[in-house]
């Protein structure tokens, strides 16, 4: 039987009229402080001022969304909408922002839950908002004072949002109050939204720094608990080892951490780990902490085990650190994005035909029609970072993969190669062989700052970064 409190009918101690009157008096003062990352404020203001500017005249209304059920009357981890928080740095459940028309820019206003203390039932019947269910939690003013944004109760939203005028355009689908007081879904705000998003500010580039910092540790958290895999905790028990460091110096994984050991390697979201962890294997750790401030990191290496690679792994290695090097020279202010892209995948379709694993030349592979060289790479080599691990998705083709790179923008560069254990296009010996590099970037006026630098990517660097903290 689990030890959690069942959230079933309050309805008898509701009735209960001697313990509604003990249970409504004499609590002192709660700690109900916003835990605030310094500048998250500042940042958000920021944010909101550049929304304001897209949408003059017209009525904003965005929502941090609600909590999924799990099953039956348990609830995910809400993890707030990504757009709401970088334009409120708020991560309150069932929160609204409605921005209105004022002069010559807009007036924010968040719309929240209040908590129920004591005084109302729900102080002790609602699982959602009592606080003897969550605990003390910030109430308006407090959010106020944080924030820096006038807070109303919830309840007045349908006060902000009535009339036709000015029209109001908002994101649907995120929480039904909101969709039921709206009217049609507005897809350009969210373009909007991501196309402001893609140019990252120092805040910001400050809390990704912090997310790859941390994802640093939880790297060699997994590195140091590789005994421990390979005598049975498998990689189940890697994935858990990083997802604590994530919990514990941050919201939590940016994603599914995928830990995939030998054979499982070349699966390009091994997401289940679930499979073993041998002493003489490769191992592929794709990971990010996600910060409270929900910036993420999003890191790839691929080590052996033991600390030594084989030839074969080694000759893969090499291969795709030229192409990961490569590619990161091509990520600088005013080239093209999809460049860094085409640089990786000629460096890799080269290897591939010198070893004589393409039907045709280099360039037939190259060509749009051919992409010979796909079945080994059919991902692509990167991609945009913030807030979410595959950021600024909703841009337009013009604004994302048809578009220049700018100054402040943040991106991956991933390159691998993915050798299937039962492709019999390849020789034997590298059957089972799947290798990722990925490092996180920043560009900058001169080119790119790898801020994830701080782990090693050659494979003598590799080696030795294994050894050195396994002991």
């Amino acid at each position: 039987m689990s030890d959690r409190p069942a959230r079933r009918d309050p309805s008898k101690l509701v009735e209960a009229e001697g313990f509604r009157e003990f249970v409504r008096d004499d609590w002192g003062p709660a700690d109900r402080r916003v835990n605030a990352v310094p500048g998250a404020a500042e940042a958000a203001a920021a944010h909101r001022a550049r929304l304001s500017a897209a949408f003059p005249g017209k009525r904003v209304a965005l929502a941090a969304g609600i909590a999924p059920t799990r099953s039956n009357d348990t609830d995910y981890q809400l993890r707030v909408d990504s757009d709401f928080a970088w334009l409120t740095g708020c991560y309150a459940e069932g929160a609204v922002l409605v921005m209105t028309p004022s002069g010559g820019g807009h007036d924010a206003v968040l719309h929240l839950r209040e908590p129920a203390g004591p005084g109302e039932a729900d102080f002790f019947a609602s699982a959602r908002d009592g606080e003897l269910w969550i605990g003390a939690m910030p109430g308006l003013a407090e959010w106020s004072a944080a924030l820096g944004v006038e807070c109303r109760p919830l309840e007045d939203l349908p006060r902000s949002l009535r009339g036709q005028l000015p029209e109001v355009f908002a994101v649907k689908g995120v929480d039904p109050f909101l969709d039921a007081l709206v009217g049609a879904h507005s897809p350009e705000l969210r373009t909007t939204l991501a196309e402001l998003r893609r140019i990252k500010d120092e805040w910001e580039i400050g809390q990704l720094q912090a997310a790859v910092d941390a994802t640093v540790l939880g790297f060699a958290d997994v590195a140091r608990e590789l005994d421990e895999a390979v005598r049975g905790g498998g990689e189940r028990w890697l994935q858990g080892t990083f997802d604590r460091r994530a919990r514990t110096l941050g919201n939590g994984p940016g994603y599914t951490s995928i830990v995939a050991a030998g054979h499982h390697a070349p699966v390009l979201h091994w997401t289940r780990c679930d499979g073993p962890v041998t002493e003489d294997g490769l191992l592929l750790l794709d990971a990010g902490v996600e910060v409270s401030t929900l910036y993420t990191a999003d890191v790839t290496r691929t080590f052996p085990v033991s600390g030594e690679f084989t030839d074969a792994e080694r000759r893969v290695y090499d291969l795709v650190l030229a192409a990961h090097l490569a590619a990161i020279e091509d990520v600088r202010p005013g080239r093209d994005y999809r460049d860094f892209h085409n640089t990786a995948m000629r460096v890799l379709a080269e290897g591939l035909h010198d070893w004589g694993l393409l039907p045709g030349s280099v360039e037939k592979s190259l060509e749009q029609n051919g992409q010979h060289h796909r079945r080994y790479i059919v991902c692509g080599i990167g991609h945009f970072l913030g807030m979410d691990v595959h950021d600024c998705a909703r841009s337009s083709a013009g604004a994302y993969h048809e578009g220049k790179l700018e100054v402040g923008m943040a991106l991956t560069v991933e390159p691998g190669l993915y050798f299937h254990p039962n492709d019999l296009t390849v020789p034997p010996e590298l059957r089972g062989i799947g290798i990722r590099i990925e490092d996180d970037l920043v560009v900058t006026a001169t080119g790119a700052d790898v801020i994830s630098n701080a782990l090693p990517i050659t494979a003598d660097g590799i080696c030795e970064w294994v050894r050195g903290v396994r002991g």
